[in-house]
């Protein structure tokens, strides 16, 4: 089982409610981000380059826990920079715990097997573990070589402690769907609680810009790396919605919900997504009242969305689809292992 049933109960009647209420514009998942420190300078990611003045800053935990109410969406995803850099991220995710958050701290696992006797294994607390291919793959997406060793090595330690383990990875124009397809069938030799994928996006302060996925290439390779899980004959185990798969293999035409995953950190509330650079606003509520929503999504004809399938603006339109009754058997199935 990918999604924790646990959670997949929670998110749904969230959701559920959401809608009996009468809300059209609602979180799913925040993406707390409590600095933008790491320890890795990889050429995907644009976070470390911030001033030096922004990179010293990191949340406290106070204000994590208030942008966390602020906000009420059941899901918290960590991400960063590097999130163990942060002096006091064991007691914000302790903090969130208690807050029956469903939490994905997000991490490049250097630090991961020094921290562990720090965590207690909970439902609502997984290590997202970012691992882009295989060890030669991986080693040069993050510009050094031995992470991959070093992640695997703290997966390893993880799961028998009994955390849940995740991976994160984003897939970019070049990536051999082959190579894909074994790294996901070694992944599955490790027992992780599943494998989150996403498309290259392009990230405007990313060093890389060469290798951002458009649109249509996004549909061919992933019909190509997913060929073998769509016929059957692999049995990965994804932590997505089933129907967040379909459109990245272009049998769903989704359009953004960028409200779905809004991003808050030292700078506070990022408008519209994190992808976008244009400014931040104070809270939560002015996101969403001031922000001009129709001027972003693929739909909307702006430019820097022409091309992005990227998972935090189309999941959130995934899970509500799941809604309409003629998703639900298929979205509650793939708990059990038995939707495609």
């Amino acid at each position: 089982m990918a999604i924790a049933l646990q959670q997949a109960i929670e998110v749904g009647k969230y959701l559920v409610t959401q809608r009996l209420l009468g809300r059209k514009k609602f979180p799913l998942v925040l993406m707390l981000e409590p600095l933008f420190r790491c320890n890795l300078a990889c050429t995907g990611c644009g976070k470390i380059q911030h001033p030096k003045e922004i990179l010293k800053q990191h949340l406290t935990p106070e204000q994590c826990f208030a942008a966390v109410e602020e906000c009420g969406a059941p899901v918290v995803s960590i991400p960063g920079g590097e999130p163990l850099l942060h002096p006091q991220i064991v007691e914000i995710v302790k903090g969130l715990i208690e807050r029956k958050k469903f939490i994905y701290l997000c991490t490049n696992g250097l630090l991961l097997e020094k921290y562990l006797d720090q965590f207690q294994p909970s439902p609502y607390l997984t290590f997202s573990i970012h691992l882009d291919g295989l060890r030669e793959q991986h080693d040069r997406c993050v510009d050094r070589e031995g992470v991959f060793d070093i992640a695997v090595q703290a997966i390893r330690a993880a799961k028998a402690k009994g955390f849940r383990i995740t991976t994160n990875t984003t897939v970019f124009e070049g990536t051999d769907p082959q190579e894909m397809q074994k790294f996901f069938d070694f992944l599955a030799t490790l027992n992780i609680d599943g494998m989150m994928i996403s498309p290259g996006y392009s990230y405007a302060w990313a060093p890389d810009q060469d290798h951002f996925l458009k649109r249509e290439q996004t549909k061919a390779l992933f019909r190509e790396i997913l060929a073998p899980f769509k016929s059957g004959q692999k049995t990965w185990n994804f932590n997505h919605n089933p129907l967040f798969l379909d459109f990245l293999l272009g049998e769903k035409d989704y359009d953004c919900t960028p409200w779905g995953s809004p991003s808050y950190s030292v700078l506070g509330w990022q408008k519209p997504c994190y992808l976008l650079n244009e400014g931040y606003y104070q809270t939560f509520q002015e996101l969403l009242d001031n922000t001009e929503w129709d001027r972003y999504g693929h739909r909307s004809g702006n430019p820097k969305c022409a091309d992005c399938m990227v998972h935090c603006g189309y999941e959130p339109t995934a899970a509500l689809d799941a809604l309409d009754p003629k998703n639900m058997g298929r979205s509650f199935g793939s708990l059990f292992g038995i939707a495609r």
